[in-house]
């Protein structure tokens, strides 16, 4: 039997700041896909995509994190690596998003680190985490 640490908390961390991460993804998506209006951009638009674009690749990436948040809360190991990959895809997405909402890019990128810190270096102790 694994032992509990006090590092427990961090993944619990992890797992509700994935959930609330996903949850602004789906609100900001959803603002993006019903009125493109509503955000600022420069003339040039956004990297690759327009607004509207962007607004779905959000709200996929919002539905996605939110389970693995899920996943990662409840102790699930496959859950670990899933989001790493999504958090660090996610900060990505908040790169290209900076010329819409530059402040809030920036706070969810600083999340998205103490996130990815908290999975990869305290991912052991979710191990713990399923046997109570």
């Amino acid at each position: 039997m694994a032992k509990v640490t006090g590092w427990v908390g961090w993944i619990w961390f992890a797992g509700m700041m994935i959930i609330m991460a996903g949850l602004f993804n789906l609100v900001s998506g959803l603002y993006a896909i019903i009125d493109d209006e509503l955000y600022v951009t420069t003339r040039k638009g956004l990297l690759l995509f327009d607004l509207t674009g962007w607004g779905w690749v959000h709200l996929i990436l919002g539905v996605l994190l939110v389970i693995t948040g899920i996943a990662v809360s409840i102790g699930k190991n496959w859950a670990r690596l899933i989001a790493v990959i999504l958090v660090m895809l996610n900060a990505l997405t908040q790169l290209t998003w900076i010329m819409v909402n530059p402040w809030w890019s920036l706070v969810v990128i600083a999340i998205d680190v103490l996130v990815l810190y908290a999975l990869i270096v305290h991912g052991k102790e979710a191990e713990s985490m399923r046997e109570y």
